[in-house]
């Protein structure tokens, strides 16, 4: 099994012992802070499972019904935990809500922020890794299940915050409870939105960043001998994988093979600069092009 997948299963290790544990000190607290704090915990196994299964089959090899492969399960993976996340700051201002309404007085706080606090470090140790390993494999699902465990993490530190406060403040301050549940779900709003957004440019083949572009094009511009250019250059990405093509022109005389073996050097030296990259490319005589080189 890839390291990839082996962390997908490690992230839902993780939210499974932290959905336990902060359901826990909430069953102990009555706090809608550490409910919401839970229910986002909630969210976290499901995008773990999710993860899982895209990345599993983001990994199939490429097969008559899928030419270029699998890579963009990924995308629907970041994209369903971003609707996940959605879904739950729904559910976190529902019930702070109903606590302003009918507030209720919290209880056992001490051993239900030690048990939390402890759950936050799990995902915290977990994040670290998970992020390590995205940005080594670039998998936009390991970035998405980090990003949003750092998140979680970030949340709890607030929540464990305010209630640290409210233990030793008088009981009117027991308010601060639900704001600060509203507070965590408004802040899991932009998470979400951010993982939509970014699934949405894989599905609809959003070009490589800009950086990436002009390393492309300065390693065509450094390979070109003399009278040659290119143009309409072109990039997508699907999960890890990269493409690129674009229009080589070489004077008419140019031999099929002197053009090929220039291709291979081009190919060779993109290659070199970005990983699992695909490059296609297009020889045209120049002279009967009018094009102007990128």
């Amino acid at each position: 099994m890839s390291t990839v997948r082996n962390m997908a299963l490690l992230s839902i290790a993780a939210a499974i012992v932290t959905l336990v544990m902060k359901f826990g000190a909430f069953y102990l607290t009555g706090s809608v802070s550490l409910f919401s704090d839970a229910v986002e915990s909630l969210v976290n196994l499901a995008a773990g499972l999710m993860a899982f299964w895209m990345l599993t089959i983001a990994a199939r090899p490429a097969d008559a019904g899928h030419a270029y492969g699998h890579d963009k399960a990924e995308y629907f993976s970041s994209g369903v935990e971003g609707a996940l996340i959605l879904v739950a700051a729904i559910s976190i201002i529902y019930a702070a809500v109903e606590r302003f309404v009918h507030p209720a007085p919290l209880s056992h706080l001490g051993p239900g922020l030690l048990v939390s606090g402890l759950a936050a470090l799990v995902n915290l140790a977990v994040a670290r890794m998970l992020l390590k390993v995205a940005r080594e494999e670039d998998s936009i699902t390991l970035e998405a299940d980090a990003r949003h465990l750092l998140t979680d993490v970030w949340t709890s530190v607030g929540v464990l915050g305010g209630l640290g406060v409210v233990m030793f403040a008088p009981p009117a301050w027991q308010v601060l409870d639900p704001a600060m549940a509203v507070a965590v779900a408004l802040n899991i709003v932009l998470t979400g939105v951010n993982l939509l957004r970014r699934s949405l440019d894989g599905l609809m083949d959003a070009a490589l960043p800009e950086q990436e572009i002009r390393s492309i094009e300065a390693i065509i511009n450094a390979a070109l001998p003399t009278g040659a250019s290119f143009h309409d250059l072109r990039s997508r990405k699907a999960g890890p994988r990269r493409f690129a093509e674009f229009h080589l022109l070489v004077p008419g005389e140019t031999s099929v093979r002197v053009s090929h073996e220039l291709c291979d050097r081009i190919e060779d030296a993109i290659g070199r600069e970005l990983a699992q990259i695909s490059v296609i490319i297009h020889v045209e005589p120049t002279e009967t092009h009018s094009g102007e080189s990128s």
